[in-house]
């Protein structure tokens, strides 16, 4: 679709984010088979459950500008100062400390939101939100997300190391009928399978977390219950996901950050979708 906006200012905030990326993944190795940044273009409807959750955003429409790289990424207490003026994590004469408070500014003069999402030693995903210019976008952005087909009785293992994330999944899809368990990591999911002898319909974790990945999860309990759907999230595109070597292609994915009826509507079709077997 198309968006209102200064060429200019686009490409300032593509450079200044490939910049970064540059730097990172020129920072963790010396190998360039391991270097890899990809950028994307996408469209996605805000709705009014994401708008309450992320202070700033809006309704509708937006055309979404994502660059993710393979880098060092960066702690949770770097990520929550890095759009702040003069803070950088570079050399003295490497960097001002002023491209992503730039990129920052400039998406918020244009009623757009950034969204970041990073692994420490894995890397780094930046995603821009720009509202579309196209009219009658409200109506699909509200549409009720309450339809029957969404909803369902099956066995959900959810494992998630963010809370807030974990409570937001668990609370959706309770409220749609699902029996849901919780793991905040691998290693305590795995347990809840032993030690409940559990039945689990569908596994819905993330892809990234310590000690075990979602992957070294998901084989592990299909040696236990082969029946097992599975659903990776994470806030890395699907295509970074796969050009990095975490999966392969054709696996089922869920992009953070999600709303109710993504979510919802994708654990539904994972359930109903045939056996692998």
């Amino acid at each position: 679709p198309l968006v209102k906006a200064d060429p200019g200012q686009i490409e300032q905030i593509i450079i200044n984010l490939l910049v970064n990326a540059r730097d990172a993944i020129n920072h963790k190795t010396d190998k360039a088979s391991e270097k890899k940044i990809t950028v994307e273009t996408d469209k996605i409807v805000l709705d009014d459950i994401y708008v309450a959750e992320h202070i700033g955003s809006k309704l509708g429409l937006h055309v979404c500008i994502i660059i993710s790289d393979t880098g060092m990424g960066m702690t949770d207490k770097v990520r929550e100062n890095i759009f702040e003026p003069f803070y950088t994590t570079k050399q003295q004469d490497k960097g001002t400390g002023l491209g992503l408070a730039t990129v920052y500014g400039i998406v918020k003069q244009n009623e757009g939101n950034i969204f970041v999402y990073s692994e420490p030693g894995i890397g780094t995903t930046f995603k821009i939100f720009w509202p579309a210019t196209e009219g009658k976008v409200k109506e699909k952005a509200v549409k009720d997300i309450s339809e029957e087909h969404l909803h369902g009785t099956e066995k959900i293992l959810f494992v998630e190391d963010d809370l807030s994330i974990q409570d937001f999944g668990k609370t959706a899809l309770q409220n749609f009928g699902y029996k849901v368990y919780l793991a905040d990591n691998g290693i305590k999911a795995l347990d809840i399978i032993k030690n409940d002898n559990l039945e689990i319909d569908l596994l819905i974790t993330d892809l990234i977390m310590p000690e075990m990945n979602g992957k070294e999860l998901s084989d592990k309990i299909k040696d236990i219950v082969p029946e097992m759907k599975v659903l990776y999230a994470s806030g890395y595109t699907d295509n970074h996901i796969v050009h990095s070597g975490e999966l392969e292609k054709d696996i089922e994915f869920l992009q953070k950050p999600y709303s109710v009826k993504g979510l919802l509507t994708k654990t539904r079709q994972m359930l109903d979708r045939p056996d692998d077997n």
